[in-house]
């Protein structure tokens, strides 16, 4: 099916070729279709802007040259065309053919949305988070942005691979080995079990022990080469270090319901040193205080002078830009990805810019081929405007904030469901709680902070996800008190939209595809967030003018219901979140 912009875009452009493509064959990218959505009810439903533009190359007043559009028009889907202001046109569709969308829409398993017209090879990367480090708030926003974009990027029709980039390799794990063979053996022999509170603390006292004695943090460095090096016993130790921390990882994923391919900094290990060698052979590679450093054109130092970004250190080590300049030759090269888009904060975007311009030079990334996204985010605030912080000032961790979410969700259950059983609240609150986290996150846009409250994130009103689970069980009664079976009515019943209501919902249905699509382009998940919490208020707004059970528009408006149930669904499917039966 065709988006309603994409039938609109086709139809102007038609016009705008018979009204004036000969007086502008040679520009003819003014001639390109300007379709917008309209920003007020009062100026229909969509608008082309052509106007303006045109009146310049054709020095006429755009009222004018709006008419003479008007005129080459003869669209069976618009009800009505108006010229405002100066010269937009506003386009009112006929409810005929928002009926007929919404009958098609129930019809099609994937809602009217366009798949992808090519299968791509596309690899999100996101969460990352360290071995030996607990998940914290600021792993929130990567792990959750980057699960919707994979989501709706499958949902497309794309082929995704979902890789999570953990930090497992480098000098800290020489520190930490190196620690526990001289302090807790018994780990090392599987005699003591651990888990990753107890191995957080190791690594803080080894990195105190690794500042304060000299002769400790040789054994480290030296940890750090027999690991490197392959030794047996060193990557046994690594190995055990890492299940610890992969156990708690997963705990989390499974409550937020995130699915990851792990591939971590040491997969990248083996092709480090030919990366360097192969940027050395192409003469991008400069000797800096002994360090293999890549210098780039427009990067510099406060003090003006040239930054460097360094791929091998003066002792040999390798570092950050050393790993992703070998992942994106191994995403591009091995993986035959055609886009690759990374999930990380805003912090990092210099970073990547540096590794982007490298990877350009060096060949490894062709912009015309594959392109490359970094995806950055904003941090997560308190109420109080500062960084999420516990009481203690340290970093609040990741499985507290969606354990105490939780843990009030069911509270309000307990209120709500006085009949629900222990197991029911169970459910209902861990979705609940989960859904809020994710929903408050996803609704604020990426690229700025945002205040992290319980008390507004679970509030069944505004912009929250509590507001658009309830519309979806307010549907689910509706249906039940109905009692009709929807699918023979699917194939039918018509459809009729005579209330204003009806026609605002519809239309708001039949939007869902060029949602997103937007958000495919741009990566902004509260672009689906705005449009669902629309679709949820047109829908009460359609539910307090229009009675479904027993009016003579009864089978019409419960398929009007039915659309806004699947649509929601899929959106916050999409999202990453869950429906729930009741509230």
């Amino acid at each position: 099916m065709q988006t309603i912009a994409e039938k609109l875009h086709g139809e102007f452009a038609r016009a705008l070729q018979e009204a004036f493509g000969a007086e502008l064959s040679a520009q003819r990218p003014l001639l390109e279709p300007k379709i917008s959505q309209a920003t007020q009810p009062q100026f229909g439903h969509y608008q082309c802007n052509n106007a303006l533009e045109l009146s310049k190359a054709l020095k006429k007043n755009p009222r004018e040259i709006a008419e003479v559009i008007i005129k080459h028009l003869d669209s069976p889907v618009i009800e009505k065309l108006e010229v405002a202001g100066p010269g937009f046109i506003n386009i009112t569709l006929k409810k005929d053919f928002l009926a007929k969308g919404i009958e098609a829409l129930l019809k099609d398993s994937h809602f009217g949305v366009p798949m992808v017209p090519e299968k791509k090879r596309v690899i999100v990367e996101f969460s990352s988070p360290n071995i030996a480090k607990e998940l914290h708030v600021g792993h929130l926003r990567s792990t959750i942005i980057g699960d919707c974009i994979a989501r709706l990027l499958e949902f497309l029709g794309v082929d995704v691979l979902r890789l999570n980039h953990i930090g497992d390799w480098g000098t800290q794990f020489g520190m930490l080995i190196a620690y526990l063979r001289a302090y807790q053996p018994e780990f090392l022999k599987e005699e003591e079990k651990a888990d990753l509170a107890q191995l957080m603390e190791w690594y803080r006292a080894s990195k105190k022990e690794f500042d304060a004695n000299p002769d400790f943090k040789k054994l480290a460095q030296l940890e750090v080469v027999r690991l490197q090096g392959g030794d047996e016993a060193s990557l046994e130790a690594w190995e055990m270090i890492c299940d610890v921390s992969r156990s708690a990882f997963k705990e989390i994923y499974r409550l937020l319901d995130v699915r990851l391919e792990e591939r971590g900094e040491s997969f990248y290990n083996p092709y480090l040193a030919e990366v360097v060698s192969d940027l050395e052979k192409k003469g991008l590679v400069t000797l800096s205080d002994g360090a293999k450093c890549i210098f780039l054109d427009g990067f510099t130092t406060r003090e003006g002078t040239p930054l460097p970004m360094i791929i091998q250190k003066s002792d040999g080590g390798y570092n950050y830009s050393t790993t992703d300049m070998a992942a994106m030759r191994h995403r591009i090269e091995q993986e035959g990805a055609e886009r690759i888009i990374v999930v990380t904060d805003a912090g990092q975007s210099l970073h990547f810019q540096m590794i982007t311009q490298a990877a350009e030079k060096a060949g490894y990334l062709d912009p015309s081929k594959v392109q490359f996204d970094h995806v950055p985010f904003g941090v997560v605030l308190s109420p109080s405007g500062k960084k999420f912080k516990t009481r203690e000032g340290g970093t609040e961790k990741l499985i507290d904030l969606i354990t105490r979410a939780i843990g009030r969700a069911k509270e309000i259950f307990q209120e709500r469901l006085p009949d629900a059983t222990p197991e029911e609240i169970d459910s209902l609150g861990t979705i609940l709680g989960v859904d809020a986290i994710k929903y408050a996150d996803l609704a604020s846009h990426r690229v700025k902070d945002y205040v992290f409250s319980y008390d507004r994130m679970l509030r069944f009103e505004g912009n929250t996800a509590a507001f658009l689970l309830y519309a979806y069980v307010r549907i689910q009664g509706i249906k039940r008190k109905v009692g009709k079976e929807i699918e023979p009515l699917i194939e039918t019943a018509s459809i009729s939209l005579t209330d204003p209501t009806e026609v605002a919902l519809a239309l708001q249905l039949l939007r869902f595809g060029e949602t997103l699509e937007a958000m495919a382009r741009d990566l902004l998940p509260n672009r689906l967030a705005e449009y669902l919490y629309q679709l949820a208020e047109k829908f009460h707004a359609f539910f307090r003018d229009c009675r479904v059970e027993g009016d003579a528009q009864e089978e019409s408006r419960l398929l009007l219901c039915e659309a806004t149930a699947r649509i929601l669904k899929k959106g916050l499917e999409i999202l990453g979140l869950k429906t729930l039966p009741r509230m």
